[in-house]
């Protein structure tokens, strides 16, 4: 049987939230926004369309393997660069994300919070994967 420490439930909790707001993110640009919807977004902010595929993609699969507690540091230190991008478009709203078009707050603060994931590593109830384990070792 395995003991948890208490910060290993916290670390659980804020991977699991944090990973399905990814997902809940990914699946809003698909089944709202649309890809085409996303693409044309990202070229309209003069950014490459294909990162609106990566972004998908990063949010997603990042969102499931974070819920999952698969290589959550590696994941978590993945994201940061989508958030840090989502801050960059967000920075004309003012820093309120109740601005209307979103402010700079949440996805920076987002940023801090995949920082603190990967420092806390997977925590309780991750899923052990031993071959990405071994393969990822201290950022399993």
């Amino acid at each position: 049987m395995t003991t948890y420490a208490k910060s290993d439930y916290a670390a659980f909790a804020l991977r699991v939230a944090s990973g399905s707001l990814f997902l809940a993110h990914g699946w809003l640009k698909i089944s709202v926004f649309t890809v085409a919807g996303t693409v044309g977004f990202f070229e309209s902010l003069g950014l490459p369309g294909f990162l609106a595929y990566l972004t998908i993609f990063a949010e997603i699969v990042g969102g499931i393997a974070l819920i999952l507690g698969v290589g959550t540091r590696l994941v978590s230190l993945a994201l940061i660069p989508v958030l840090l991008g989502a801050t960059w478009v967000h920075a004309g709203n003012g820093w309120l994300f109740s601005a209307e078009g979103g402010g700079w707050e949440f996805p920076i603060f987002w940023a801090v919070v995949q920082g603190a994931v990967a420092a806390l590593g997977s925590g309780a109830f991750a899923l052990k994967v031993p071959a990405l384990q071994r393969a990822l070792g201290q950022f399993a």
